[in-house]
């Protein structure tokens, strides 16, 4: 059991706000969410530092360092990444990057999830999982374009619920369950990673990366123009 695992890992959660931070340390887990109203480039790694002074650790204490890989808000992916890559690099720690909408079903406590978390630009993340296992990749799509689930009852979790109407109603005849106030938290993202380490998954700092799906962070003047909006 994750419980049984002796470990002390970091994790770090930015893809939205607020960020937040975990601790795994003495099969125990500490997180806290950064301050409200606050930037998270500039109270994530404060955070971080007070969570360690908490548990009598230091950052040479740490065996591994986790982070929100994303989907979610380019910024913040950026953020908990370089942040982490710092971290890694001065004190020769290997890092376990962790699927933020993986990270999200986890959380759910359900078996057979579908996420959806804003994506803006009228679109949404999307992820199914069952058993923690991903089934299909992790896409982006239109509200209308979101692919469906198989038959049976599932849990729809992430703020796409809520963002977009049209969504929660092609879902209804498959879901049974919602949770459209929950989103990433970087003690889901610490859990996930610890049995990641555990089973020998890990990068260099070098080799980290976020994914963010899509490529594009903003529509052009054209594109806002051809839905009705301003340029």
């Amino acid at each position: 059991m994750l419980e049984a695992l002796k470990l002390n890992l970091l994790a770090l959660e930015t893809s939205t706000d607020p960020g937040s931070v975990a601790l795994w340390h003495d099969r125990q887990l500490l997180a806290r969410s950064c301050p409200p109203g606050q930037s998270n480039s500039e109270t994530l790694l404060p955070l971080a530092a007070a969570l360690l002074r908490e548990a009598g650790l230091v950052f040479a204490d740490l065996d591994a360092i986790a982070f929100a890989s994303g989907p979610g808000s380019f910024t913040g992916l950026r953020v908990a990444c370089g942040v982490a890559q710092g971290l890694a690099f001065a004190h020769a720690l290997p890092l376990v990057p962790v699927g933020t909408l993986a990270a999200m079903a986890l959380e759910s406590g359900s078996e057979r999830v579908v996420v959806v978390v804003d994506a803006r630009m009228g679109e949404v993340y999307h992820g199914v999982f069952v058993n923690g296992e991903r089934r299909g990749e992790i896409g982006v799509y239109p509200p209308e374009s979101v692919p469906l689930p198989e038959s049976g009852a599932w849990l729809a979790c992430g703020n796409g619920i809520a963002a977009y109407p049209l969504l929660r109603e092609r879902l209804s005849p498959y879901v049974n369950a919602w949770k459209a106030e929950l989103m990433p938290s970087a003690e889901a993202v610490a859990r996930l990673a610890a049995s990641a380490f555990a089973r020998g998954e890990r990068v260099d700092a070098a080799d980290a990366v976020p994914i963010y799906v899509r490529d594009k962070v903003a529509k052009t003047v054209l594109e806002r123009l051809a839905l009705g909006g301003k340029a």
